[in-house]
Formats: structure tokens, C-alpha cells, sequence
């Protein structure tokens, strides 16, 4: 697990101490304030600890960190990477396990990284990254317009997803862990999503009926893909699993059955990074974190600053929890008019 995340001068994260970490991890802020960019940042470095030494993989831990710089930021050479105006390098460190993995380099670099200390074990298991646009109905597409086309577009949290996708659910014996968590996502989906291997195509599968994965919800999709990421294997109870927006395309009972679902995988072993702005998602998780007792640490956007709080303590006093109060009172003031 994750324990520590540390970044200096990386793009619009001018300063970022995330410390005491847990299986639940909140990014609240507003539109342009980094909170993609920090999750993207950890990441780079997860997926880079994961490709390490996995089977025939010759390349060494520097250069396999800046093809995934490169591809996840999309870049022309990763030292734009560094803070508009900072006089000091970029500097990253996440610490998994008490081990630390870390690196720096500055404005110049190009897609070569000198300067680099790793003490943390190959890993076994994978991340994945969840963005708010489904990427079902866009797999084909993503995945030519990387292994052939070698064009930007599509980073690489969209391709290391669609690659993820390929690997099909297959019968047999699951991880017993996520049996419930996937009875439940079927239950939400009121369906099941299917891969036909004639057409190439995914399908929404709801009775005896089947429809195109792309005339349907969005919300069905995203979940959808969550579900075939537990039920094809790729995720295991050792895994970290980042979410951009988990409200996206979501009304609140699907969202609040969602991150029910996610406290469930996540007492089984699973950490999750998540990023957003909505107060039923921070409110939801502040509940799950008093019925339970459990830390959500989240760090909040506020005037250019990143300041730690954690679920288990209250409501983060931050603009958008703020903003939602002052709309709550706002209707009761109008009601009682």
C-alpha cells in the first residue's frame, strides 16, 4: 500500500505532502486545480514499480519511468513536466510499504531521467486507472491509435485500461473476495456488459435483449468496467486502483451504491485514490468513514495550497463543501419565507 506521496514543482502541484495514507484516499478541488494531474502523478510512478522486471521487460527502471511520463502527460520532452517558473527540479517520492521510490530532474530533460532511487520490490500486482469518460465503446479505437498510429491522444491511463479490457472474464474460480463486490456491480448495472468476439464489439446484455455498448448510460459503462476488471483478474487484493470523477454520469443513489462497493473492495485489500468535486461523493465517504471507523485521509485545493484532512475527523472545511452548505441554507431560508 501506498503510505506517503511527496511532490515538488510537478506542473501545477507546486507542493504536495500527502502523509499517512490509507485504503481510501480522497483529492477534493475545483476544476483546473491539479487533482487529475496528482492522481496521474502516482500513477506514473505504480505503473512503473508494476512493468519493472514484469516477465521478458529489458528496460530499466529510468527509462520504462519516462516513456510513462511521456505517454501519460503527453509531453514533447518531460521536462515541461516542471512547475511554469520554479527555480528548483521537479521531485517526486511516493513511499510504498516504508520503501521509498523516488526521482527528480529538471526544466531541460528531454527522456532521460539521471536522477533516481528506487528500494521498493518489483510488484506483482496491478493499477489501473479509472477516467471519467468510459473507454468500452472507444477500445478498438484507443488501442490503433497507440500500437499503430504512435500518436498522442489517448494517454496512457486511457491504453493501459484498454489493454486491461482485453483480458476477458473467463470461468472459473475468482478471487473469493470480490464475489460479493461483483454481485452487487450486477445488481447496480440491472445487466451484464459482454464481450462478442465475432463482432468485436461490447454489448450490454439486460433479459434476453442485448444492445450496443454505445447507445448505452455512461454510467453503465463505468461500471461496468470495473466490474470486468475484477471479474477477468486483472485486479487482485494487493491492487491500487485510481478513479478521475467517480460521479461522472452517476445520480446519487448509483454513486452512493458505487462507493459502497468500493469500501467493500477496499476492506478486502485493494487501495483506492480517488478525485473529485461532489459534495454526495465527499459525503458519502465521510459516512462510510464514521459507521466504520475508518481513516479517509483527503487532501483539498485550497488558494493554490494543498492542506490535509482526514474523513474520520468531519467534513473538510474547503470551498466546495462550503458552497453546497451555503446552497442547503439558502432553500431552507426560501422555504421558510
Amino acid at each position: 500500500m501506498i503510505n506517503q506521496v511527496k511532490l515538488d514543482n510537478f506542473g501545477p502541484l507546486a507542493s504536495v505532502h500527502w502523509p499517512n495514507l490509507s485504503t481510501i484516499n480522497l483529492i477534493i478541488g475545483g476544476n483546473g486545480s491539479g487533482k487529475t494531474f496528482l492522481l496521474k502523478a502516482i500513477y506514473s510512478s505504480l505503473r512503473t514499480l508494476e512493468e519493472y522486471k514484469r516477465g521478458h521487460e529489458q528496460r530499466s527502471t529510468s527509462e520504462i519511468l519516462a516513456a510513462k511520463l511521456y505517454w501519460t502527460f503527453q509531453a514533447d520532452k518531460i521536462g515541461e513536466l516542471v512547475s511554469k517558473g520554479a527555480d528548483a527540479p521537479l521531485s517526486s517520492a511516493i513511499t510504498m510499504d516504508k520503501k521509498v521510490f523516488s526521482f527528480s530532474f529538471g526544466k531541460d530533460t528531454s527522456r532521460q531521467i539521471s536522477s533516481l532511487e528506487n528500494h521498493v520490490p518489483p510488484r506483482a500486482s496491478r493499477s489501473v486507472f479509472l477516467p471519467p469518460k468510459e473507454v468500452l465503446s472507444l477500445q478498438h479505437i484507443i488501442l490503433k491509435s497507440r500500437d499503430e498510429d504512435k500518436a498522442f491522444g489517448f494517454d496512457d491511463t486511457y491504453y493501459d485500461l484498454a489493454l486491461a479490457l482485453r483480458n476477458l472474464p473467463s470461468m472459473g474460480k475468482n478471487y473469493k473476495e470480490f464475489a460479493q463486490s461483483r454481485t452487487q456491480l450486477e445488481t447496480i448495472l440491472g445487466g451484464k456488459v459482454e464481450y462478442d468476439k465475432t463482432t468485436g464489439r461490447w454489448l450490454f446484455a439486460k433479459g434476453r435483449h442485448k444492445f450496443p455498448i454505445g447507445v448505452t448510460a455512461e454510467g453503465i459503462k463505468k461500471i461496468a468496467i470495473l466490474d470486468t476488471l475484477l471479474g477477468n483478474r486483472y485486479l487482485d487484493t494487493n491492487s491500487v486502483v485510481l478513479i478521475d470523477e467517480p460521479e461522472s454520469a452517476l445520480h446519487p443513489i448509483a454513486i452512493s451504491q458505487l462507493l459502497d462497493i468500493v469500501a467493500m473492495l477496499a476492506d478486502r485489500g485493494i487501495q483506492f485514490f480517488m478525485a473529485s468535486h461532489s459534495y454526495f461523493v465527499v459525503k458519502k465517504l465521510f459516512l462510510i468513514a464514521q459507521e466504520r471507523g475508518w481513516s479517509i485521509p483527503v487532501i483539498s485545493a485550497i488558494n493554490d495550497a494543498w492542506v490535509c484532512d482526514d474523513l474520520k475527523n468531519g467534513m473538510p472545511d474547503n470551498p466546495i463543501m462550503a458552497e453546497s452548505i451555503r446552497l442547503y441554507q439558502q432553500e431552507v431560508d426560501l422555504s421558510l419565507t
